[in-house]
């Protein structure tokens, strides 16, 4: 077994594209058309649940005891509370997002019949009219409008707009590629997971690979409001690898570089056995990595496991600095875990047993001591 090649051009391309494409939580069907299109191009077959959660396979020699992979579309955003009577916009967010790092931010408002761009600002935004106040007004969603790039200046003409509560809002990416491998975006929580996952599968795919066993692609598409991979498993799954970001920030072990394995979250620790099975991977093939422990998080693989599914879960992470505003990732770091889920899903099942949900004592691994 040895490292497949990941096709830098097509990584960088895709996470560009979906990047380019809206997908605030409740919101996500035009990401859900552009993976389908690429899964398509790629000959993966897929299926998708009512609310369009994406559940694609690459076929191995037997079914079970089969593995996912499962990363997540949808992004932070806003959705509009109220028409002011200033003709300005009240928002409240979708996801959790601290409202400094929406300040200033270029986004598109999605009406019924249509969209309009704006800018999200504090209700005191210019030094030359308020001085000092701007310095000292409360940063948080209450103190925040949409300014409306449109003839609007009352409620009435908001209205006659097509302007309504509840209009999505979708916040610019701003995406920058520095030729020293750093990238700069929004919504790279989790678009860049999205991407690793499409590049292990090229890889797969170009290689002519035949796997060990089943494997599903899954692409989740409310991980940023709570419920994530709840709806979306295969019941025969015993085995799923969580992509998201890791938390590269003082009193964090995450990097921007390799792998990072997140070996417990708020939500609890992650599958020992599995976890460490990737890790022994990339001691084996030499992929740089690192370990942390997440006091403030919560992933696919959380939602998956409080829905009720009996399975083995770990989460690899691609090390963001400034997660949840405008983040920063390395190139480095989403060609280690394209490489590493490339030699994972190679290897064979962690445990026979694991095909039955339930039985005796016989292959029931047990941890060192």
């Amino acid at each position: 077994m040895k490292l497949l090649p990941i096709d830098e051009s097509y990584l960088l391309k895709f996470l560009l594209q979906l990047l380019r494409t809206p997908s605030p939580s409740g919101y996500t069907d035009r990401a859900v058309h552009f993976v389908c299109d690429e899964l398509e191009a790629l000959g993966i077959g897929y299926e998708l649940t009512r609310r369009g959660a994406i559940r694609a396979e690459l076929p191995g020699k037997q079914k079970s005891p089969d593995r996912a992979i499962v990363a997540h579309l949808d992004t932070l955003g806003a959705m509009v509370k109220g028409l002011k009577e200033n003709g300005r916009l009240q928002v409240v967010p979708i996801g959790h997002w601290n409202a400094r790092f929406a300040e200033g931010a270029r986004c598109t408002i999605f009406t019924d019949f249509g969209s309009n761009r704006g800018t999200i600002l504090p209700l005191k935004a210019s030094g030359h009219a308020f001085a000092d106040a701007i310095d000292t007004q409360p940063c948080n969603w209450d103190n925040l409008e949409i300014r409306v790039d449109e003839n609007c200046y009352s409620q009435p003409e908001l209205l006659k707009l097509g302007f309504h509560v509840g209009d999505y809002v979708a916040i610019d990416a701003n995406t920058e590629i520095a030729e020293n491998g750093y990238i700069n975006s929004r919504h790279l929580d989790d678009k860049a997971g999205v991407a690793i996952m499409m590049g292990a599968a090229k890889a797969i795919i170009d290689a002519k690979v035949e796997l060990p066993v089943d494997c599903h692609l899954l692409f989740t598409i409310t991980e940023e409001v709570g419920s994530g991979a709840s709806g979306v498993l295969h019941q025969d799954v015993a085995e799923m690898v969580t992509i998201d970001n890791g938390v590269t920030a003082p009193g964090q072990n995450s990097s921007e570089f390799g792998v990072t394995f997140a070996m417990s979250d708020m939500s609890g620790p992650f599958d020992y056995h599995l976890t460490h099975r990737l890790i022994q991977l990339c001691q084996e093939f030499q992929i740089p990595h690192q370990r942390d422990v997440f006091k403030y998080y919560r992933s696919d693989s959380a939602a998956a496991v409080e829905a009720g599914n009996d399975l083995r879960t770990s989460l690899i992470c691609f090390g963001i600095d400034g997660s949840h505003g405008y983040e920063r990732i390395h190139w480095s770091a989403l060609e280690s875990m394209a490489q590493l889920l490339t030699v994972y899903l190679k290897s064979p099942p962690l445990y026979n047993r694991d095909r039955y949900s339930i039985g005796g004592r016989a292959g029931f691994p047990t941890v060192p001591g």
